[in-house]
Formats: structure tokens, C-alpha cells, sequence
């Protein structure tokens, strides 16, 4: 059974792991998640486990560095350049900016490119609007949608918070002819101190991830795996399909 649950209210995409991220009107949904999403972070040379990467749970400015590509001509989107939260631009492959994140973090960091995106549970994360004012609500705050860094931002015909957790097992279909792609919903997305970090001063406000916890059990939407490629856009229907 396949029925119309809501639309895509906005698009966001990371080019660099617990960086500033871009709002985009349109979006290329590929079989790594949306093109150019989290394709380079910076790793952390002395930590041999699992998990090496530099985020924002470490070293919270991370979030006011913003990249971005210094040539709008071309085609392609990789970003070039990385704007300091000073306002400073430096090369984002360049020796400066690996210099200055390794010295604010305390230790040597090192830049990799991976074009299969390095991802946390999965390549698509979503949250529903209703999702989002419910946790404000409970931590009397105005939330900025950007402290939960999604993929895409929903809004239901439902507007039921927490909604997506009765996704995971099924599908979702972006677009009346499946133009947008689709994505199985694998998971609900387990929050952690990130979301606690406004993203205009990178200051932490405890109480977000404290409503989480009270509302949802710590979760607050969910993670998909890409099963049909295509193209995202703002207003973009979403159907939810039964497997």
C-alpha cells in the first residue's frame, strides 16, 4: 500500500562533516545520499578506532566553518574554500586550514575525501517539522532546524511529532512519479550532544538533548538507505510505501 503522507519543506547538504551546511532548492539523490553530502571530513591521526573522524562533539566551533566553492561557474560543486568563523578563507585541501582546525582541537587532524560519504548510520537523515516544534515546545526554546542537521526536512499531513518513527520498515518515495528517488527508512536516528549546539554561536544549550530524551527515548527522526536515485526538490510530494 502506498499513500501520500506530506512534503519536502527543505534540503540541506554537508559537504564537510560537522561543518556549516548548504540549503539547496534542489538536490541530486544518489545511491551515496545527496551528491556532495559529507564527502570529506577531518580525521583525527592519533585515534586508531572505529569512529576517527573530528565533529562538532569535540571541538563545537566546527560548525561555524562554512565551505563553499570560490567558482560558481563551473558544473562542479566541490567546495574550494572554507570560511573561518573569524571570516578568514582558506583553501579547504590547504595546509592553513588543516593547521588551524589541528591547532584549535589540540592535536594533529588530517583532511580525507570519501565518494561514498562518511556517515554516521546511514547516507539520509530526515525530520518532520511537528518532530521539531514538539521538542521546542518541551525545552522552551525556538529551535533552529539546522541544530539536527538533516537531509531533508518534512512536513506531514499528520503533523504528528515523532511521526517517522512508524517509518522505519518502509519506503519513501519523493515525487508523484517516483522522480525525486526513493529511500527505506532503516532506522531512528539516536540524538547525541550535537544537537545542543546553536549554529550561529556554536554555544550548548543542554536542555535540547534533555526534551529528547524525555519526549522520545533520545530519538528524534530517522535514517534511510537510498533504493531509487533521482532528483529532490522544495514542495516535492512523499508517499510512504508498505514493504
Amino acid at each position: 500500500m502506498t499513500i501520500e503522507i506530506g512534503q519536502i519543506k527543505a534540503i540541506f547538504r554537508y559537504p564537510v562533516k560537522s561543518m556549516a551546511g548548504e540549503q539547496l532548492d534542489t538536490a541530486s539523490l544518489g545511491w551515496h545520499g545527496l551528491e556532495g553530502d559529507r564527502r570529506f571530513a577531518f580525521r583525527r591521526t592519533a585515534d586508531q578506532g572505529g569512529f576517527p573522524w573530528l565533529t562538532a562533539g569535540r571541538l563545537p566551533e566546527l560548525i561555524l566553518f562554512r565551505p563553499f566553492r570560490q567558482d560558481h561557474s563551473s558544473d562542479n560543486q566541490t567546495p574550494t574554500h572554507v570560511r573561518t568563523p573569524e571570516g578568514k578563507i582558506l583553501e579547504l585541501r590547504g595546509e592553513e586550514l588543516r593547521a588551524e582546525i589541528s591547532r584549535r582541537h589540540g592535536a594533529d587532524v588530517q583532511l580525507m575525501q570519501l565518494n561514498q560519504g562518511i556517515f554516521d548510520a546511514a547516507s539520509v537523515s530526515l525530520i518532520t517539522s511537528a518532530t521539531v516544534l514538539q521538542i521546542g515546545k518541551e525545552s522552551c526554546r525556538n529551535l533552529d532546524i539546522r541544530r539536527f542537521r538533516p537531509n531533508l526536512f518534512i512536513e506531514t499531513y499528520g503533523n504528528e511529532p515523532f511521526e517517522e518513527d512508524h517509518w522505519v520498515g518502509k519506503v519513501m518515495v519523493f515525487g508523484e512519479n517516483a522522480e525525486g528517488g526513493a529511500v527505506s527508512v532503516t532506522l531512528q536516528d539516536e540524538r547525541c550532544a550535537m544537537i545542543n549546539f546553536d549554529p550561529e554561536t556554536a554555544q550548548a544549550d543542554p536542555s535540547i538533548l534533555k526534551s529528547v530524551v524525555r519526549l522520545n527515548q533520545n530519538n528524534a527522526g530517522v535514517y534511510g538507505a537510498v533504493v531509487g536515485t533521482g532528483n529532490l526538490s522544495i514542495g516535492q510530494k512523499i508517499y510512504l510505501k508498505s514493504l
